[in-house]
This record gives C-alpha cells, sequence and structure tokens, in this order.
C-alpha cells in the first residue's frame, strides 16, 4: 500500500463521522508528505458524516494490513460505533496497536481502542461521555488535550485537533 521508501497513513471511515475529525487528520498527514488512504468497510463506497459530507473509502479494512502503515487515524463522531462492527476495521487497529504503530483516536474514536483490546493500563482521553467505556477496558482515563502514552495517542473534540495532531506527529518522529 505504502510508496517506497515512503509514509503511509490510514484514516479510518464509517458513517456518521466528525467532519474535522476525518479531514483535519487527512490533510495535515499529507502535508507531511503522508500517502493517506481512508479505509472503511467497502472500498469505493461513501460515507456519509455527521453533517452529510461524503468521505469514499480508497480500500477496504479486509484489503489492508497494518504493516502497510505507518499511522492509523480513528476520527469521532458516531462512525467508531458503527467501524466496530466490522471486524477487519478491528483487527486493523489491534494490528497496528500490537505492532508499536502509530494509532490516534479522538472523540469517540477510542471505542475502537476498546474493541480492539489495546487499552489495558494505558493511558487514555476522548470525549467526556466514554470515560466509563474506557476504563471498563482496562485504561487510564485522562481529561487532556492530548494524552500520549507509547504509540497511542487519543483526544478530546475537534477543538483539541491541532493538539492531537502535533501529538501525532512527535510520535511518529520518535518513531524514526
Amino acid at each position: 500500500m505504502s510508496i517506497p521508501g515512503g509514509k503511509s497513513a490510514a484514516v479510518l471511515v464509517e458513517k456518521f463521522y466528525e467532519d474535522l475529525e476525518l479531514w483535519y487528520p487527512v490533510y495535515r498527514l499529507r502535508e507531511a508528505g503522508y500517502d493517506v488512504k481512508i479505509v472503511g468497510p467497502k472500498a469505493g463506497e461513501s460515507y456519509a458524516s455527521k453533517h452529510g459530507y461524503p468521505a469514499k473509502a480508497d480500500v477496504a479494512a479486509a484489503d489492508v494490513k497494518a504493516d502497510d502503515f505507518d499511522v492509523v487515524i480513528i476520527p469521532g463522531g458516531y462512525s467508531p460505533d458503527h467501524m466496530r462492527r466490522t471486524p477487519a476495521m478491528i483487527q486493523l487497529v489491534a494490528d497496528a496497536a500490537k505492532l508499536g504503530k502509530v494509532v490516534g483516536a479522538i472523540c469517540h474514536g477510542p471505542w475502537m481502542l476498546c474493541s480492539a483490546r489495546c487499552i489495558q493500563g494505558r493511558n487514555v482521553t476522548g470525549f467526556f461521555a466514554i470515560k466509563d467505556d474506557v476504563e471498563n477496558a482496562g485504561g487510564v482515563w485522562q481529561d487532556g488535550a492530548c494524552v500520549r502514552d507509547g504509540n497511542i495517542v487519543t483526544s478530546r473534540t475537534p477543538e483539541d485537533l491541532p493538539v492531537f495532531m502535533q501529538g501525532i506527529l512527535a510520535t511518529l518522529a520518535q518513531q524514526g
């Protein structure tokens, strides 16, 4: 999937994603030189945001693997609740976390981290309403604009996107 010698990113999509939480990372990563693929349940399908703006999946989650990417981003909105109904999307996140790839989740995105079972004992933030879900999955809740714990980078809301992406890019830089 990635460009030879290049850097590659996956941004996950499903219906009812939060517009800014998908598009800001897509453009910010492209600006930083990443080949960004929008990954959904089905390749070529369009998924409407909470506000109706469509995002077309470049590839299906079942057709990629974590090794194809340096970073996986999980936007929020209500899309993570739909993403976790697709086993291949959960597996992509679980494998990326296990391989030490940078995994970023914002707003309701940590729901996918819960389903991927990759936050046990890890510091995590997100939209305040999912605090119980994070804690029930073994995560240690932190209320911060950007919480970094190893390769896992989380954030709360669209307002935090600049700090979230700074955290993502700093974590990627540390990994070389």
